[in-house]
């Protein structure tokens, strides 16, 4: 099965948990700063279609949203986990941007700007495991 890139009106999800596979979610202090880091990933080759952003309240919204409507499966995943804390992070301020990087070399490069743009949290999110990238 290809992966596909995601767009903001369709959030992939797994019994109601954000799950978007082939992807990494990384939260930054400020919807500046996920900016910042958009722009750095645009240079480093990404393309446009490559990279959803979310606000702040966009993200804390979301995560509340899907929260609310994960189903009782969910409770017993790491994903669930993860979008309490993008929640908790969200609502602290930070912006998200939710990158398609379906290989090793695209997930490096990610990792690359993440760290440079200091996140807070960056997920790789696999077929069978979210990894941490920072």
């Amino acid at each position: 099965m290809a992966l596909k890139r995601m767009v903001k009106e369709d959030m992939p999800l797994s019994f109601g948990a954000f799950n978007p596979v082939g992807h990494i979610v990384i939260g930054f202090d400020s919807d500046e700063r996920a900016s910042e880091a958009a722009q750095a990933l645009r240079e480093a080759g990404f393309d446009a279609e490559d990279i959803v952003q979310y606000s702040c309240e966009e993200g804390a919204r979301e995560m509340e949203q899907r929260l609310a409507r994960a189903g009782g499966a969910a409770e017993f995943g790491h994903e669930i986990r993860l979008m309490r804390r993008y929640k908790q992070l969200a609502d602290e301020g930070c912006g998200w941007l939710v990158v398609f990087a379906p290989d090793a070399t695209h997930a490096q490069r990610v990792s690359d700007v993440a760290l440079r743009f200091q996140a807070r949290i960056a997920e790789r999110y696999g077929r069978l495991v979210i990894e941490d990238l920072i």
